[in-house]
Formats: structure tokens, C-alpha cells, sequence
């Protein structure tokens, strides 16, 4: 077999690669987008009590939060954002929510979740809060040994759930 036929046939694969992770992606988004509610706005994130839809927000609403910031050891950036304990309290009010509450942050993008006691997002030392990425979506940060690297936070977040003991 000659080089050219060889990349030829290299360029083929990599163009079947790409397109199969694309339509992935793509049906991970729409199945995503088929369990939220029909009326929320386009990149709205949806809260789940108990598996029961209580609302959704987009990052836009936020601002009507106080805002909080840290700098994350490992690279020494500032991280600004909004606590996820304020995001919640707003929507759902503090009866809903007990320390053993689990609260789940998850990017079916990035096929990546994040779990959390209320009582660890309640703790404002914790600093467990969203921050707006440079595409507009929200990443969930934090300082909590284990969560407060780069690789553990969520970025991409399009889900949130909570479920009581």
C-alpha cells in the first residue's frame, strides 16, 4: 500500500472518530434536554427534589446573588461566583434541605457528577459555588480537600439534584 493511500485512510478514520464523538455529544445534549420541562429557557439548569422538577435558573438569574470569590491553590486564580447554598435556598427555602440532604451536580456533557452533603454546602467555608466559565456555562467549584482541583470541578453544569434521606 502506497503513502497516499495510507493517509487517505487515516483521514477517513479520524473523520469517522470525529463524527461519531459529535453525534454522541449531541444525543447526550437532546436526552438531557428531554427530561427538563418544555418551558425552560434555552441553557437553563433544572432542580430536582425527590426526582420532582421545582425549578431551573439560568446563570443570568444569578446576579441577583452575592457574589463570593477564592483563589484555588493550584493555580492561584481567582475563582467569582455565586454559593450553591444561596442558588438553592432561593429556589427551594431552607425546609427542604437537611445536613443528610445529598445534593448532586451533574454535566451530562462531561459525563461527570458531583455529590455533596447539605451540610457541606451549607458550610460557607467550603466555598462550594458556581462560577461562569469563559463559554458562558456554570462550573462548580470548591475548597474542599478532594474538590478543590481542576480536574474534580464540574464544569458544564446542566443538572441539579437533591434527594432527603
Amino acid at each position: 500500500m502506497n503513502q497516499k493511500k495510507q493517509i487517505l485512510i487515516a483521514g477517513v478514520i479520524l473523520i469517522v472518530i470525529l463524527g461519531v464523538v459529535l453525534g454522541v455529544d449531541y444525543l447526550q445534549r437532546q436526552n438531557a434536554a428531554a427530561q427538563a420541562p418544555a418551558n425552560m429557557p434555552p441553557g437553563s439548569i433544572p432542580i430536582y427534589v425527590d426526582d420532582t422538577f421545582v425549578g431551573s435558573f439560568i446563570p443570568d438569574d444569578l446576579s441577583q446573588l452575592p457574589a463570593v470569590s477564592f483563589v484555588d491553590a493550584e493555580e492561584g486564580k481567582t475563582q467569582d461566583g455565586w454559593l450553591l447554598r444561596d442558588v438553592l435556598l432561593l429556589y427551594l427555602g431552607e425546609d427542604n434541605l437537611q445536613d443528610q440532604s445529598q445534593v448532586t451536580v451533574s454535566s451530562s456533557s462531561r459525563e461527570k457528577g458531583k455529590t455533596l452533603s447539605w451540610a457541606e454546602v451549607e458550610n460557607q467555608k467550603n466555598m462550594v459555588m458556581f462560577d461562569l466559565s469563559g463559554r458562558g456555562t456554570l462550573k462548580l467549584v470548591s475548597v474542599i480537600p478532594g474538590f478543590d482541583i481542576r480536574d474534580s470541578w464540574i464544569q458544564d453544569v446542566d443538572k441539579i439534584e437533591i434527594t432527603s434521606p
